[in-house]
């Protein structure tokens, strides 16, 4: 599943890696959405359908977010399992198989697999803001995760349905899926330069409202009460 805004310069040489990674070796469906792009994006998705029928195309009529975009893909991906990249092209589809294979072999006990960038290829400044971002988020939520702004990721859809949605949410999938008593895996890919264009979602540039995301989801694992075990009692006849 890939959310995209304005990236359609990027479209067609990044659906050509997903098939590529990923023909053969399971049935799959490539979910877009368009989040309320104004350029062509919208346009060479639904050329590129007519040649790829594993190609879905699903738009919101005004941009929501990337977070939103997410949550759109996600409720209309068919698969038990969704595997989520960015499309800007940084996020290679040659790791999509060592994602899906994770969390297949971890059975039930995984809900994420979460992509760990190596070689980031943003600018220095923009590393050095990651790198806060998550020495903070990591040091107050304790989520064990050194990068979850990695788009990369592979997740059970019934498990990210169940989270507790809000604007951001896709930047603290860690922290809440464990929240919810599942493990976390993570894979380390190797990051690019994107294809073309420029970064259309960023996190600095929604600081404060990151911050009240932090607090938020910290209240949210304070909050969280054991899952309780039960079984049913079934009744017998003296």
């Amino acid at each position: 599943m890939v959310p995209v805004r304005n990236e359609a310069d990027n479209i067609a040489p990044l659906v050509a890696e997903i098939v590529a990674a990923l023909d053969g070796r399971w049935a799959y469906e490539i979910v877009y959405v368009d989040d309320g792009s104004s350029d062509a994006t919208p346009d060479r998705i639904a050329a590129l359908r007519k040649t790829c029928p594993q190609l879905r195309q699903v738009r919101h009529i005004k941009s929501c977010g990337q977070s939103a975009a997410v949550r759109t893909g996600v409720r209309y991906a068919r698969g038990a399992i969704v595997a989520t990249l960015d499309g800007d092209g940084q996020n290679n589809p040659a790791f999509l198989p060592d994602l899906i294979t994770t969390i297949e072999r971890g059975g039930e006990r995984i809900g994420l697999v979460a992509g760990q960038r190596v070689g980031r290829k943003d600018t220095g400044f923009k590393r050095l803001q990651s790198k806060i971002a998550n020495r903070v988020r990591n040091l107050i939520l304790h989520d064990g995760t050194r990068d979850t702004g990695c788009g990369l990721k592979a997740f059970r859809r019934d498990v990210f349905l169940s989270l507790p949605y809000f604007d951001g949410l896709h930047r603290f999938l860690p922290a809440l899926v464990r929240r919810e008593g599942f493990d976390i895996a993570y894979v380390d890919v190797i990051d690019r330069a994107r294809y073309a264009g420029v970064s259309n979602y960023g996190f600095f540039d929604r600081l404060w409202i990151g911050i009240m995301d932090l607090a938020g989801v910290w209240w949210l694992i304070r909050r969280k009460k054991s899952t309780p075990v039960a079984s049913e009692v079934n009744a017998h006849a003296g």
